[in-house]
């Protein structure tokens, strides 16, 4: 595995795709938690518009499931360290941990966590602008076996060896 040499970005995501969850998207995170047997999650995302409602429409989905929030932080895209945010998300210590927003913001939050908590990518979900190669690189894939998600159309995505693997399931496949 790649250590981080840092947890800051020498750069912003050159792109910061920040669409909102589709329902298919929202369906498949709550799937891969039920399949993982998930009770408790914590729910961490941007700032943006677009990454709060996708927070609020998957606690909202996880809910009426009857599965109980821990916790739901957001992060800023811009900062100075990311550690207080960590930290809180991390200590939740949830069963699963969600996280949705932009390229830039999650990278940073993400290094910040790999770098000062007990956080770990096998324990969590994230959405579709997570799984996007490019957002990736900016922590390392090899950073983040594990780490799994679901796509805008409803199939699911992980990180296995340092590689993203996109499957073919979805919600309707069952």
């Amino acid at each position: 595995m790649q250590a981080l040499t840092s947890p800051l970005l020498k750069a912003s995501a050159s792109y910061d795709a920040d669409l909102t969850a589709t329902d298919a998207e929202v369906a498949t995170i709550i799937r891969i938690a039920r399949e993982r047997r998930a009770r408790n999650i914590a729910i961490g995302s941007g700032r943006t518009p677009h990454a709060l409602e996708t927070a609020r429409l998957i606690e909202s989905a996880w809910d009426r499931t009857g599965g109980g929030t821990l916790d739901t932080i957001t992060w800023p895209e811009s900062g100075a360290s990311w550690l207080r945010h960590a930290s809180r998300f991390s200590a939740a210590d949830p069963d699963l941990w969600v996280m949705a927003g932009p390229a830039t913001g999650w990278a940073q939050m993400t290094r910040r966590l790999l770098w000062s908590t007990p956080w770990s990518p096998e324990r969590t979900l994230a959405s579709a602008g997570i799984g996007d190669p490019r957002t990736l690189a900016l922590v390392g894939p090899a950073n983040l076996d594990g780490l799994a998600g679901a796509n805008a159309d409803g199939t699911s995505w992980l990180v296995a060896h340092g590689s993203l693997v996109h499957l073919t399931h979805t919600e309707g496949e069952r």
